[in-house]
């Protein structure tokens, strides 16, 4: 029988642990694993002694970080080595990728693993158990579940460098892998504590320790919004995903590579600092694979959105271990009560024992200096969870450093208004021409500069990474700094130096900006210059240059789609700005008319029509008619008045504004051809089809002409010239083209961009009307969850979408489904719009045909009636939505044995139908059809068979005789109409 072996590992190198535990269960051999973790204080005697209680065999897995917990010095632990091993040398064996070690280790005969692969690895450490490596491996071991070989990194690994400084923490780490473990598959853990505390570090130390369990580990800084979305939709290069520069395609495409498991199914992604659980909770990934989540806040526990396991202080024996580790002079009494004075709190033991470690006061003074300074004296409010000295700390350490590095100093003054996850030393050192003349001085000099933010490293709680090793020629790959570091050099600074501060940053950035932010070979740069803005006082500035910059970034995040990142910076700098800036001033025109832009985009068009009415207001009386900043706020009013169903008054500023344009730039300017689009918009949503085809057409054939076709302005008109085509019955031609459209969308746009989902969604619309419903339903649902994920539940397109969908889902009869997503886009766009408007009375009405199949008509009638009086009040009587409410109104009364009045609804629909269509639209003669029907119930019996008659034949002329809708009037089945809501 296979004996059982114990592996003894310092934490810091669990992987090893774990891969040879594996290679030896493989063989037969129990295992056990015994963190090694010497008490401070306690004999290494006593601790190697300790391990003596474990049975059998002892493999010693020995790194830098086995001899340096404690920590201990080299003499101890040859002593220790001597004393045990000497008496057990046949209990002992180790496997070692130690850089140094004591010269008694010698006497284990450590076979060296370090830059080895798997099979010599196995051989040496089989071999060093007296085990012979070819012996038959055990079968029913499942070779999926095998840790990863150490020296073989996950395939893609991207987090920040370990901390070879990181202490303690192991029981929390074991909690954390063995909630995850435990978790299963799509286990998510929020690490919450007080900041400081050090989740990050745990985090980041996890990723290293555990990181062999995954194929993927992906680090993602969440403190701000558009950072975590631009890091998460990186990982898609990584995993070699498909996909173009849109920022939407690359996070969906991740989070449906994630999803799958795809290329790979075991991942890790972690979100540090997503302290507002609303800002990412929509870019969680969902999957087989762990999120990590750190954060100072219980909202994502509370939410069930994630377990919690709270970050607490250091223990004491963790706090004296890492005290004198930071700190090597401290005795084991200094470094105890170093730790009760800051009270175990990770961040600030950092800082107190890395300005004891360099300073010459002794640490019993440093130590009363903590203990009696009061720290209310410092401009930031602290909670309880804070030691009270943690401040005074931070202050004699800024106050030593303004005495004997100024440079450095100043240096880190100027970081503080930057955002601090990710400093951009690059872009400064590159604007020194914007420093003032000490820190273009320094910047201008690599040693000085390289030298000073070593300093800083040092003393203060920034963290630099280095390309390489810290040099003069050597890049600075990333600068952070803790966030309440952060704050409290802030606050600490005179108000006279901090607005200098904050100009210099803003100068800096200003400088960086590229100028062209829709232009996407420029995104980059912005997206590197959006979380900077905020810190740096950007939107508060009244500097011309800094007031571009910021409606530059607004416009760029407009631009790719960032609408709730463009609302919130709108939202942000109208208040300083409002106060700054006259109403008519050219930044402050553009600011507002991007708020209501960024509004309108959201779905939220009663607020971007009150914005856009007071610009227009506050234009019209001092500008001309012909002005262009007037003419666009014009035109943005017109946008979100189409959301509101004022289509009419929407169509005349179009009109307007559109023939202004063409006299100021002729009517092949770009502008206006936007213009003829958006009236032909509106003209559609009149329900004149003919009217908005024919500008759709000509449009269509100039911008083939002058953009081509693979343009994204040529390839939307494609798309709405085939849904005019569509409405008015010309069903084949509309999928011939449609079908064309959506491809070359797709090949250009990508699946998952809005355009391509609105022609994708006509496409299904197409096949549908054409009875090809198994790829209608396929195309449908597609677009459906793609929409969802895109733009959201409650954005109008998502709803316009689901309430399509929902109409075929009835006709299909999956009615349970159908009446219940019926239900929920009707409730919902009453929630948006109100129950006034067109598209909930709509989709109402659609809600109403729903209760058809289950028998219901009292309830469906009162609700056929409710959605015809909304509509006709909504958009006229002679529109052909309110048409299409008047034939399901028909149908119901019919069907509550009311024919005579049934009959009368029909006549008159069917003859304005054919007014307003054409005798031969589809619609009028689904109308002539129920009229048929409803003279039947009234037994009039040849009029019925004259106008079925006329209507069959019609049919048969210009839908095919074969046609579902010819089909289906032919076995009489009561005509209806699904109200099908339009892109705005």
């Amino acid at each position: 029988m296979a004996k059982p072996i114990s592996i003894s590992y310092a934490g810091f190198n669990r992987p090893w642990a774990a891969w040879i535990a594996y290679q030896l269960e493989l063989l037969g051999h129990p295992t056990s694993m015994l963190r090694w973790s010497p008490a401070p204080g306690r004999p290494l005697v006593d601790e190697l002694s300790g391990l003596l209680e474990a049975p059998d065999r002892i493999l010693l897995v020995l790194d830098d970080w086995f001899f340096g917990l404690g920590p201990r010095e080299t003499d101890e632990w040859n002593e220790a080595l001597r004393t045990i091993i000497p008496q057990h040398g046949q209990r002992f064996a180790a496997a070692s990728v130690a850089t140094d070690m004591p010269v008694a280790a010698a006497a284990l005969a450590p076979v060296d693993l370090r830059d080895l692969g798997t099979v010599e690895a196995r051989r040496r450490v089989l071999t060093r158990l007296g085990i012979d490596p070819d012996t038959p491996v055990r079968p029913d071991r499942e070779p999926e579940r095998a840790p990863r070989f150490p020296n073989d990194p996950p395939v893609v690994f991207n987090t920040p460098r370990r901390n070879y400084r990181f202490t303690g923490r192991d029981d929390i780490l074991e909690q954390l892998h063995g909630t995850l473990s435990a978790a299963g598959q799509g286990a998510r853990i929020a690490l919450s504590g007080i900041s400081g505390v050090g989740k990050s570090q745990i985090a980041v130390e996890y990723t290293h320790r555990f990181g062999n369990d995954y194929d993927v580990v992906w680090f993602v800084n969440a403190s701000y919004r558009m950072t975590a979305r631009e890091q998460l939709a990186d990982l898609s290069v990584r995993l070699n995903l498909p996909v173009g520069s849109n920022i939407g395609d690359r996070l969906r495409r991740v989070r449906e590579a994630l999803r799958s498991g795809r290329p790979y199914r075991r991942w890790l992604v972690v979100f540090d600092s997503a302290d507002e659980m609303e800002l990412i909770d929509d870019i969680i990934p969902e999957g087989d694979g762990h999120v990590l989540i750190t954060t100072r806040t219980r909202d994502w526990a509370v939410s069930g959105g994630a377990e919690q396991i709270e970050v607490p202080h250091f223990t004491r024996a963790e706090s004296t271990a890492f005290a004198r580790r930071r700190a090597p002079r401290l005795t084991e009494t200094e470094a105890d009560g170093l730790a009760e004075a800051v009270q175990d709190l990770p961040l600030v033991l950092s800082q107190t024992a890395a300005w004891l470690d360099s300073s010459t006061m002794a640490p019993a003074d440093y130590i009363e200096l903590l203990r009696e300074k009061e720290p209310g004296k410092v401009g930031i409010s602290i909670g309880s969870d804070y030691p009270m000295g943690f401040l005074t700390s931070w202050s004699i350490t800024l106050n030593g450093m303004r005495e004997k590095t100024p440079a450095a100093a100043a240096m880190l003054n100027l970081l503080a208004f930057f955002s601090p996850d990710s400093i951009p030393v690059s872009r400064i050192v590159e604007r020194s021409d914007q420093l003032p003349p000490h820190l273009a001085e320094l910047a201008n000099d690599p040693i000085s500069w390289h030298s000073a933010l070593r300093r800083l490293s040092e003393s203060t709680a920034v963290t630099i990474d280095y390309l390489t090793d810290p040099s003069p020629e050597t890049e600075v790959e990333k600068v952070q700094m803790h966030r309440l570091y952060h704050r409290f050099l802030r606050s600490d600074l005179p108000e006279d130096e901090r607005e200098a501060m904050s100009a210099t940053a803003c100068r800096i950035l200003a400088a960086a900006d590229p100028r062209r932010p829709t232009d996407t070979r420029e995104w980059a740069r912005y997206a590197e210059l959006l979380p900077h803005l905020e810190p740096a006082g950007a939107l508060e500035s009244a500097d011309p240059a800094v007031q571009e910059l910021v409606l530059h970034c607004i416009n760029y995040l407009l631009q790719r789609g960032e609408y709730r990142a463009a609302l919130r910076m709108c939202e942000l700098t109208l208040a300083p700005w409002t106060i700054r800036l006259e109403p008519t001033h050219r930044s402050m025109i553009t600011l507002v008319h991007s708020h209501a832009e960024a509004l309108r985009n959201l779905g939220r068009y009663r607020e971007s029509e009150a914005v856009g009415r007071r610009l227009v207001d506050v234009l019209s009386p001092v500008r001309d008619e012909e002005d262009p900043d007037l003419l666009a706020a014009r035109n943005g009013l017109s946008g979100a008045l189409l959301g509101l169903g004022e289509y009419q008054t929407a169509r005349g500023f179009f009109d307007d504004v559109r023939q202004k344009y063409a006299g100021l730039l002729g009517a092949d300017h770009p502008r206006t051809m936007a213009l003829r689009s958006n009236l032909a918009s509106a003209l559609a949503l009149l329900g004149r089809y003919e009217d908005a085809l024919e500008i759709y057409r000509v449009l269509l054939v100039e911008r083939e002409r002058r953009l081509r076709t693979r343009h994204h302005q040529t390839m939307a008109t494609g798309t709405r010239y085939a849904w005019m085509l569509r409405l008015l019955g010309h069903y084949d031609e509309a999928h011939s083209r449609q079908q064309r459209n959506a491809a070359l969308h797709r090949q250009i746009m990508g699946e998952h961009n809005p355009q391509t989902l609105r022609a994708e969604h006509n496409l299904a619309l197409c096949m549908r009307r054409l009875g090809k419903l198994a790829e209608a339903d396929r195309a449908m649902e597609s677009v459906v969850q793609r929409f969802t994920q895109v733009q959201g539940p409650r954005h109008p397109e998502t709803l316009m979408v689901e309430a399509d969908y929902a109409t075929f889902l009835r006709e299909h009869r999956d009615l349970r489904r159908a009446r219940e997503l019926a239900e929920s886009v009707n409730r919902r766009y009453e929630a948006m719009l109100g129950e006034h408007h067109p598209y909930t009375a709509g989709t109402l009405g659609n809600l109403g045909l729903a209760l058809w199949p289950t028998g219901d008509w009292q309830e469906a009638s009162e609700i056929a009636e409710l959605a015809l009086t909304r509509m006709t009040a909504a958009v006229g009587p002679a529109h052909p939505w309110t048409l299409g409410c008047a034939l399901n109104a028909a149908a119901a009364r019919n069907r509550l044995d009311a024919p005579d009045h049934a009959e009368e609804l029909s006549r008159q629909t069917a003859d304005t139908v054919k007014e307003v269509l054409g005798a031969r639209h589809p619609m009028a003669l689904s109308a002539m059809m129920a009229l048929a029907d409803d003279l039947r119930s009234l037994r009039r019996s040849q009029e019925a068979k004259k106008v079925e008659r006329e209507a069959m034949q019609n049919l048969s002329e210009t839908l095919g005789a074969d046609h579902p809708h010819t089909l289906a009037s032919r076995r009489r089945e009561r005509p209806y109409w699904d109200f099908e809501p339009q892109p705005t």
